[in-house]
């Protein structure tokens, strides 16, 4: 993960984290006072050194300390949460394999629920949060870059921020041309077009291929003559902030469906692969050189409301942002 924390922590992830240091604390104290306690309550014989006990509880109280360290930022401090998910992980995996072996009494797997996997939850959902801001943290555009990315000419000899200066620019960036998804994209601006320049927006497309490619592509849809950009080395990608994706973004079980759904039913089809077949796409409305709003794929296979991003009515998608 990359940066992620930047944003201000949710107020129940830092009572989560402080809750889980106090009883980490609170555990350690009572395994001090009482080295003995846990091994009688579970019906164990007494160690026959101490040192045992006095140590699980040094690594108790150490854990317990980072837990409130983390509380200050658990987003930012993510390594921690990861850290106690697996410390819990593994304690309740061994209270289940010495349950299985006959070597610990059933109640140590209650123990093992109320000790260990009920702060899983907690620390689970605040790895996915650091994610999701990690995520966002790549794709956050840098005010600067879009700027000088912005004097890229297309085809037609302009540069995209001449074109802003005219009109709202929906700029549209596809991925490889042999991907189910960009033929259905194509097609789903091509039945929109007359609607989105009705707004008073133009299109423009930016493309992986070379300009030969772009042109004989592009022209099957009905687009040939829409201004473009090739873009083989993915600078204008990069400058936009759209990443390359994970396998999970290109393969994940929502893209096989979607790839079913739009490259079978809806005869798009597939080709040969022009470009990198790990760019993720993304949809910019920029004017006067600004970025408007924005659709930021997490999936290879999200279709977004080309329409909806003209017209800025509501639109129900994490990656949109105005």
């Amino acid at each position: 993960m990359s940066n992620p924390g930047s944003g201000k922590p949710k107020a129940w992830m830092k009572a989560a984290m402080t809750a889980a240091g106090l009883y980490n604390l609170a555990w350690a104290a009572y395994v001090f006072a009482n080295p003995t306690g846990m091994f009688e309550t579970l019906g164990l014989a007494r160690p026959n050194y101490l040192l045992l006990p006095y140590s699980l509880g040094f690594a108790i109280a150490v854990m317990g300390l980072g837990y409130l360290v983390a509380a200050t930022n658990p987003v930012r401090h993510w390594a921690v949460a990861l850290m106690g998910v697996a410390s819990k992980l593994g304690g309740a995996a061994a209270a289940v394999l010495g349950v299985r072996a006959g070597e610990l009494p059933e109640t140590a797997l209650w123990l093992a629920v109320v000790n260990d996997l009920i702060w899983c939850v907690p620390f689970a959902m605040i790895l996915h949060e650091a994610y999701q801001q990690s995520l966002q943290h790549r794709r956050t555009l840098s005010p600067e870059i879009v700027r000088m990315a912005m004097r890229r000419r297309t085809n037609q000899g302009v540069t995209l921020d001449e074109m802003s200066a005219l009109s709202p620019v929906l700029l549209v960036f596809l991925r490889h041309a042999g991907c189910t998804f960009c033929r259905e994209a194509l097609a789903d601006l091509a039945a929109k077009r007359k609607e989105i320049e009705a707004q008073g927006a133009r299109l423009a497309l930016v493309h992986m291929g070379s300009e030969e490619q772009g042109a004989q592509f592009f022209k099957k849809y009905g687009l040939e003559k829409v201004p473009r950009v090739s873009d083989p080395d993915r600078a204008l990608y990069r400058a936009f902030g759209l990443p390359r994706g994970s396998l999970g973004d290109l393969f994940g079980p929502k893209v096989w469906w979607r790839g079913f759904e739009a490259g079978i039913l809806g005869r798009h089809g597939v080709g040969m692969l022009v470009g990198d077949g790990f760019q993720m796409p993304g949809v910019f409305l920029i004017f006067h050189g600004e970025v408007i709003r924005s659709y930021r794929h997490l999936s290879a296979a999200d279709r977004p409301d080309y329409l909806a991003l003209v017209t800025g009515r509501e639109y129900a998608s994490p990656e949109f942002s105005a």
